[in-house]
């Protein structure tokens, strides 16, 4: 079953909750052969040492969750066999095997999601530094090829590039095409417009290094969390996302973890998260109220997802 990924991704969103004002947004990229409404169910049961969500600890933020398109599975022996993947992987176990399978889905994901950043940010007044991209094992990895394209007009309109996001969190990914710097990375892809490495003509090439626009991406604060017992992305490649980014100009805290597998580290992860968020968007999390909404809205699952 091939598929494309649409020009407008389906996805569910959740919050802000009560009388909140909308804050910020996350827009939160699932894993592979997982789902938009499973996964912000999961996320849901994500606790920080004070027992509280994601959900609970930020009530003023607006949580969407795109649904990945399925996907054939090239390699598979029944060729009917598909999964919901941002893109498909030849080898799970050498992520480098016939990696040029990758750029396909690569190539169609990265702008749908850019568009889904840019109508987040219409929500705010336009404003893409009140967004958070964050992303999950293949989601963190398609979300690192959004924020190597940030920069750049894909659809001709200019709008939103070199402007950077709010934040990007990144939870147990690595880096496709790993190993090339930022003009090399956005050659795999080949989505650029012509004079786009150099200038766009607009005033947002400042800030340009090495001939090369990048001001959004340096300017976006970036947050990696990677547990070390993980089996299905192995610490070392998360390690070798958080060089390349930083080898490009990035701002990139990284955290490690003992335990937690392929999958969010708790409490600490999420107390992490809770403070880097706290520091970086200037978005202080729930306190006294929270008992009071746990009443209300459940101890597990404060969301409508209809």
């Amino acid at each position: 079953m091939a598929a494309t990924t649409p020009s407008t991704i389906p996805s569910i969103a959740a919050g802000p909750w009560g009388a909140h004002p909308h804050t910020h947004t996350v827009v939160f990229l699932h894993g592979r052969g997982d789902s938009a409404r499973a996964f912000a169910g999961a996320l849901a049961r994500w606790r920080g040492s004070c027992g509280r969500n994601p959900f609970q600890l930020f009530p003023s933020l607006r949580w969407v969750f795109p649904q990945a398109p399925v996907r054939a599975l090239a390699r598979a022996a029944d060729t009917a066999a598909a999964w919901p993947q941002w893109f498909d992987v030849w080898d799970p176990a050498d992520f480098a095997a016939n990696e040029a399978l990758q750029a396909h889905g690569l190539r169609e994901a990265v702008p749908a999601l850019r568009r889904l950043l840019d109508a987040e940010a219409a929500r705010l007044g336009g404003r893409r530094d009140k967004v958070v991209l964050a992303g999950i094992s293949m989601g963190g990895a398609t979300a690192a090829h959004v924020l190597f394209h940030l920069d750049l007009d894909l659809d001709g309109a200019g709008d939103g590039a070199g402007l950077p996001l709010a934040a990007f969190l990144g939870f147990a990914c690595r880096c496709p095409f790993v190993g090339r710097d930022l003009a090399g990375m956005r050659a795999v892809l080949g989505l650029q417009q012509q004079g786009d490495n150099n200038d766009d003509g607009e005033g947002r090439g400042k800030g340009i290094s090495g001939g090369i626009l990048d001001r959004a991406l340096r300017g976006t604060p970036m947050l990696l969390e990677h547990c070390v017992d993980d089996a299905t992305v192995p610490v070392a490649a998360g390690r070798q996302l958080t060089e390349t980014l930083r080898a490009f100009g990035a701002d990139v805290e990284r955290r490690e973890y003992p335990a937690g597998g392929h999958w969010f580290n708790a409490p600490t992860g999420l107390d992490d998260v809770r403070e880097f968020l706290e520091r970086r968007l200037g978005v202080v999390a729930a306190g006294a109220d929270v008992r009071r909404r746990e009443q209300v809205l459940g101890p597990t699952d404060p969301m409508d997802l209809s």
